[in-house]
């Protein structure tokens, strides 16, 4: 019988959990079967129209859709009025970037650029067999349908789905499928139909992230990013600080940069879109979304929010206990009250509702997670402080209630889930960095497995949000900059419970199935008794390069599994940061590598117990006395930082190397901790996003 903490978030798109997927030892779909049934099969093949294409979505779109479809020899017709700028040219350097010239062209190719008037459509356009329409004409209800009407009337078999950020489904009379900004790289798409569709699965089969979400105004991602930036105008309305300021302290403080990214989308437009939103969501539910006077100002002017570098006074503007406060009641409040309605509603699965706002808003912490953390009481105190400020809001959308379920699994696990079936665990994360939370969760699912008698296990990604493992999460070393104790805490935590895949199983399996995992999280994964990952997964430890000292156990685990003549290859990728293709790290990193379905399999058979072919390598729990003989000889390049970060990364090595297990633990804990508070660190990567970042 199958059991699991929470629902998979795959079930959502009707593609059942990640369990099924080792259970079945195989994906529950592909790319090619649903290509034939949204676009007909080969020799009936229609096209993909984006309408308004040439402006900012419909340019990404066509790049990030054709690029995927070219091998499948979908057509991508671009249409948009004759005259406006060719914004899908102005893609082409880009994707030249990411493809080659070669792969770009034969991309370019497979699109076809055709003017229209708005009244009738091109006749040209029949030609091509439009299946599928993407719309993203600009934000005006009765031009939309009027251009649905002009499609049906001519193919009245076509699917269609609106780009819209704003308006729902029972507005427009189709499905929204709205996808997150920068729109040729965010992968995420909010979709909102009454059952999974074909097409839906298709951009899953495609390795994109679509979403589902309640049809409701704004959906989620717009009431997020356009209700920060209404919280942080109403801020500074009240306080008289500059937006360019407190965008640096909501950035400081919840991660986004709401000012600055209306400006880097292009001010004129983006303000329009936040203030549309804001004013309809304002219509339905009341004056805590009603956009305020400035916030209309910058609609009708389309002026930037940002100052050029010499108009910004130079004014420290530093916050004291009684401003922290004030800033948190207008910009916490306002979201919390804002995220108990998008509760109240159901708008989406939790872990969806809180890795939006992370992924596309680019919140630090998800809105969920942060709420949280703060835990009820607190969030319910930040919104009735909001409301002495703003008295308006509460009248409107506020539903406390919500909260009283924080302590349940749904809330609980965000990121992480445990299923079974009796006898194999699946454990699955959905977030691409590892964090302090992701740590708390994988341990309580961890001890949720025990407690159900489970004692073999696969750990993987979630097959839907985490299309890639980074590593660590590196806003969470931020504390240990000023305080040694904080860094030696964090690696000595993860440390201890990436240990337990180790410990607490008699068979553990980490499976990886992105398309690269680095740092952190490979340090987690080599802690199971056998690695699988896809061919062509890149592989590496990056730290050298940051520069950071591995502290998930980096520096000694893998050694103590591998034998001396493999050391120098994982020399070679500790004290240099490049990465390897699994396939080429076979015995040595991996264990076993192949196509994804032959992993999947793989990985099954060895939690099962039913594979002898992969030879368990057993963990050296003793000192290594060889491993300083071993140590290569790099070129620094006079790069005195690097000398430094390698020396004490050598450090690390032996010294956790040639201990016992028990006692490499608080070892390299310690030199990773430390090496945190040194001036090479501060002066790195981490060390210059965390001056710029918390140092305003």
């Amino acid at each position: 019988m199958k059991k699991q903490m929470r629902q998979s978030t795959l079930e959502t798109l009707g593609l059942g959990s990640v369990l099924d997927i080792f259970i079945n030892g195989k994906l529950p779909v592909t790319a090619n079967e649903l290509v034939d049934k949204v676009f007909g099969t080969a020799e009936e093949r229609g096209s993909l129209v984006i309408s308004g294409a040439n402006g900012i979505v419909g340019a990404g779109k066509a790049m990030q859709l054709g690029s995927r479809l070219q091998e499948f020899d979908v057509p991508v017709v671009a249409l948009d009025f004759p005259g406006v700028s060719d914004g899908i040219a102005k893609k082409y350097t880009g994707l030249v970037g990411a493809f080659g010239r070669e792969n770009a062209n034969q991309i370019m190719g497979n699109i076809i650029k055709l003017s229209y008037d708005g009244k009738s459509l091109p006749k040209g356009l029949a030609g091509y067999k439009p299946r599928f329409l993407l719309e993203a004409i600009p934000e005006i209800l009765e031009v939309k349908k009027q251009h649905y009407k002009m499609f049906r009337d001519e193919f009245p078999d076509i699917k269609i789905k609106s780009v819209t950020s704003g308006f729902p489904s029972s507005s427009l009379g189709v499905g929204v499928a709205h996808p997150a900004f920068p729109h040729e790289i965010n992968k995420v798409w909010e979709i909102v139909e009454e059952q999974p569709s074909d097409s839906t699965k298709l951009l899953w089969a495609l390795g994109m992230i679509p979403m589902n979400v309640s049809d409701d105004w704004a959906f989620v991602l717009d009431v997020l990013f356009c209700g920060i930036t209404s919280a942080a105008t109403r801020y500074c309305d009240s306080t008289n600080m500059p937006y360019w300021k407190a965008d640096k302290y909501v950035r400081k403080y919840l991660g986004c940069n709401p000012f600055r990214a209306h400006d880097a989308i292009g001010a004129t437009g983006a303000n329009f879109l936040t203030w549309s939103c804001l004013h309809h969501l304002g219509e339905h539910y009341g004056d805590l979304f009603t956009p305020s006077a400035s916030l209309v100002e910058k609609k009708d002017s389309g002026m930037n929010w940002y100052p050029l570098n010499h108009f910004r006074p130079l004014v420290d503007w530093a916050m004291n206990e009684d401003d922290k406060k004030e800033f948190d009641a207008w910009v916490l409040g306002g979201i919390i009250q804002m995220t108990s309605l998008m509760l109240h509603e159901n708008r989406s699965h939790l872990s969806q509702m809180n890795l939006i706002g992370e992924i596309c808003a680019q919140f630090k912490s998800g809105v969920i997670a942060m709420i949280r953390e703060l835990g009820a009481d607190k969030a319910c105190e930040l919104v009735n402080e909001y409301h002495k400020l703003h008295p308006e809001a509460k009248e409107s959308a506020w539903y406390p209630e919500v909260f009283e379920n924080i302590d349940s699994p749904e809330w609980q696990q965000l990121y992480v889930n445990a299923e079974h079936d009796g006898k194999v665990g699946v454990i699955s994360i959905n977030r691409e960095s590892y964090n302090h939370d992701v740590d708390k969760e994988l341990n309580r699912a961890i001890d949720w497995l025990n407690s159900e008698n489970i004692n073999s296990i696969i750990v993987t990604g979630d097959f839907h949000f985490s299309t890639q493992m980074v590593g660590a999460d590196t806003t969470d070393f931020f504390a240990a900059i000023e305080d040694t104790s904080k860094g030696i805490e964090i690696s000595a935590t993860w440390s201890a419970t990436a240990r337990r895949l180790y410990s607490d199983f008699d068979i553990s399996v980490g499976y990886i199935n992105g398309k690269r995992c680095l740092g952190g999280y490979l340090e987690l994964m080599m802690h199971c008794d056998y690695l699988i990952a896809e061919d062509n997964t890149t592989l590496g430890m990056p730290e050298v390069t940051l520069p950071v000292i591995p502290g998930m156990e980096g520096c000694h685990w893998l050694f103590r599994k591998m034998n001396e003549a493999d050391y120098p290859k994982l020399l070679t990728m500790l004290l240099t940061g490049k990465s390897v293709k699994a396939k080429r790290a076979v015995g040595w990193l991996t264990d076993f590598t192949g196509s994804t379905q032959d992993c999947i399999k793989m990985a099954w058979k060895l939690a099962n117990g039913e594979n002898k072919d992969v030879i368990k390598r057993e963990i050296n729990e003793n000192g290594l006395e060889s491993i300083a003989s071993n140590i290569p000889e790099f070129d620094n390049f006079g790069d005195e930082s690097l000398a430094f970060t390698r020396e004490a990364m050598t450090n690390c090595i032996v010294n956790s190397c040639e201990a016992n297990i028990k006692d490499a633990l608080a070892i390299q804990a310690n030199i990773s901790g430390n090496f945190m508070t040194t001036k090479q660190f501060k002066k790195g990567t981490i060390g210059t996003i965390y001056a710029k970042t918390c140092l305003v």
